[in-house]
């Protein structure tokens, strides 16, 4: 699969194994696109959601909040779009939520859970502003995880893969698939056109012509002259 299909900012939940191409250099853009994800300290998340009945911890939420709802405005925009609102909207909010927590723990015994609630979230606070910088990146990564779940409960069958290669080629296979379901399409009907046109010999340098985008623009397009067709 050509290398530009693939070319995005990763984006993955805060974990310690990952893989060694995308390990720390400051300079990476993967290194900068690793946020801890807001979804552990907003509602129904820990360690917040199970605190919630102490002042402290509905407050925290309630600011939390406020963050998701500018989110809620700024979702499908464009990222220098995102990142702008942000920048003026959603910046001062966090700079005075972490100036509260930071008085909050100095009040609250050090063993308690809500200290331990505060210490986490300032501990990780470089991965939560990391949002504010990029429009690209979201407040938390609980869009990818929901994507990748269907992946995540076959793994086992990925185990038998044959190898690294193997590996690579069902995880090329299960971005085509993804890609097609935010892009509208059918991934059987598109895996089967795709492949037919591959075997009669598309040539290489129309490749781009095949990616699931346009794949929907032309069927949009050809939907009222030939109803089910695709490409």
């Amino acid at each position: 699969m050509p290398t530009s299909w693939c070319r995005a900012t990763p984006i993955t939940s805060r974990c310690t194994a990952k893989p060694r191409s995308w390990r720390a250099s400051a300079s990476s853009s993967a290194a900068r696109c690793w946020p801890p994800g807001w979804a552990r300290r907003r509602p129904r998340s820990r360690p917040w959601w199970r605190l919630r009945e102490q002042p402290i911890a509905a407050e925290a939420l309630e600011r939390i909040a406020a963050l998701y709802a500018i989110e809620a405005e700024i979702r499908g925009k464009p990222p220098e779009e995102r990142r702008a609102t942000r920048q003026a909207r959603s910046r001062p909010l966090v700079e005075d939520l972490f100036a509260w927590l930071e008085q909050q723990l100095a009040r609250l015994p050090g063993g308690s859970p809500t200290a331990g609630a505060i210490r986490y979230a300032l501990n990780h606070r470089e991965g939560l502003v990391r949002f504010l910088d990029n429009g690209r990146i979201e407040l938390d990564t609980n869009i990818v995880e929901r994507a990748i779940r269907p992946l995540v409960l076959s793994r086992k069958n990925a185990l038998f893969a044959s190898g690294d290669d193997g590996g690579r080629r069902w995880a090329d296979l299960a971005s085509l698939v993804e890609t097609c379901k935010l892009n509208g399409v059918d991934p059987q009907r598109y895996l089967t056109e795709l492949l037919t046109r591959l075997v009669e010999g598309w040539p290489n340098s129309r490749i781009d012509e095949l990616m699931p985008w346009h794949w929907a623009e032309a069927k949009t397009d050809r939907s009222s002259a030939a109803p089910g067709k695709g490409l």
